[in-house]
């Protein structure tokens, strides 16, 4: 896959997504938003893959939020599509994808940024990490999904205490407040990101593909997650991945699934 403004790389069934825009902190503009979509959507279909890390290029930043110079003379009409598209193609998209995605955050993690970690299944954090959604010092709110994520990971208080402030948070605090899994030194984040998506590729794609949509659906209005959960439960009873785990574990071996 060629791209202007992402780099895809695989380490066996490792996918790599990384957002090269340096210059400009890896900020997401249209065309890295549809890029990125365009990336996520191929490597969802390919079989081989089992799981997929996001991170940015450089050291200084994820993400350092979306590109306000395409939006700034927007009127109301044209930001609520942008907010409606960007959830569609990239955030929703990524919250929902069957396979896992691990954010690998690196450095600033602003607005847009943030938000894009948080759609990911979940996050680790380099010790010099900073993450916020400042968008309320521009006169806007977060709009791809921050408002609804955030609570989610954090809590209420944490989340408007971030949101209405806008400011920052380090990689401590957020580890702290649920926002990250880990905090790694620099040098060590991808190559723990990727110990973490080889001990994924090691279980069954099917049945993590069903436990992201059980637990998703405790986040959905109107769903109840129990029932999706014993639909997913029930469900896997009619695969070959259970088939192959449930007898390699009565034979005592190591499951092989495909």
């Amino acid at each position: 896959m060629n791209f202007e403004n992402i780099i895809v790389s695989q380490k066996e069934n490792i996918a790599i997504v990384t957002i090269n825009r340096p210059t400009k902190l890896n900020a997401l503009n249209k065309k890295t938003i549809e890029e990125l979509h365009v990336a996520f959507s191929t490597l969802e279909s390919d079989a081989h893959v089992k799981a997929i890390i996001i991170t940015g290029s450089g050291e200084k930043a994820f993400v350092a939020g979306a590109d306000i110079s395409e939006f700034a003379n927007f009127n109301m009409v044209e930001g609520t599509e942008l907010a409606r598209q960007g959830q569609k193609i990239l955030f929703d998209f990524v919250q929902n994808l069957s396979t896992p995605v691990i954010a690998a955050v690196n450095g600033f993690a602003l607005g847009g940024g943030l938000e894009l970690a948080m759609a990911a299944h979940f996050r680790v954090a380099s010790n010099n990490a900073k993450m916020g959604l400042p968008e309320v010092s521009l006169g806007v709110i977060p709009g791809y999904g921050g408002t609804q994520r955030l609570p989610q990971l954090v809590g209420k208080g944490k989340a408007m205490e971030m949101i209405m402030t806008a400011g920052m948070i380090s990689a401590e605090e957020a580890k702290e407040w649920g926002l990250v899994n880990y905090v790694m030194e620099q040098e060590e984040l991808l190559p723990f990101c990727e110990k973490l998506a080889s001990k994924i590729s090691r279980n069954s794609s099917i049945a993590i593909a069903a436990a992201i949509r059980a637990i998703n659906a405790n986040y959905t209005n109107c769903v109840n997650g129990f029932a999706v959960e014993i639909e997913q439960f029930g469900l896997s009873f009619d695969t070959s991945d259970f088939k192959e785990g449930t007898t390699a574990f009565l034979e005592k071996r190591k499951p092989d699934f495909a």
